[in-house]
């Protein structure tokens, strides 16, 4: 029997830039938009929408759409918790929860990803853990890529399918 936990997963990448410009693009719908989701909609407790530019808040709610995807694949949750600074954690998959973390090692800006509460059945370790893991991996090398000035990796067009870049 494996001591392997299929409940979570991390996974760590260093970018070169600095705490703040990670945290804006993880916390901002223009950052969020720039390297991960077509469309990343917050909405305010009172239901009010967010503007582009805002930083979303504990509490809001979100619905993301991804490049690569029609419409219908769409993801809403919660922002459990935004401190302003280097750490966030929202609902994501159902029951997952994620905590995205920024710190400081040796000169370099590492971003941490943790994903939580996964199900344990074996349709949920495929979708929501090795499918989340392999498309977490994916997005943090392109938040590298665009933030460390290079080139947006995602696909666009929604007719190509089976990609790991979208």
């Amino acid at each position: 029997m494996s001591n392997y936990d299929w409940s979570r997963f991390s996974a760590r990448i260093d970018v070169k830039t600095n705490v703040n410009d990670v945290y804006v693009a993880w916390t901002t719908r223009a950052g969020l938009e720039r390297w991960f989701l077509r469309v990343a909609e917050f909405t305010k407790p009172d239901g009010e929408i967010r503007d582009a530019a805002a930083t979303i808040q504990t509490g809001d709610r979100y619905r993301w759409l991804w490049h690569g995807y029609d419409d219908t694949a769409v993801e809403h949750g919660v922002i459990e918790e935004a401190n302003g600074r280097d750490s966030l954690r929202f609902t994501f998959a159902g029951s997952c929860l994620v905590f995205v973390s920024m710190t400081v090692e040796e000169g370099s800006t590492i971003v941490e990803l943790r994903q939580e509460n996964i199900p344990v059945d074996e349709i949920s370790r495929a979708k929501y853990h090795l499918g989340c893991m392999t498309g977490w991996t994916f997005y943090l090398a392109n938040l590298k890529s665009v933030l460390e000035g290079g080139l947006d990796l995602r696909n666009k067009n929604a007719r190509l399918q089976r990609l790991v870049n979208a």
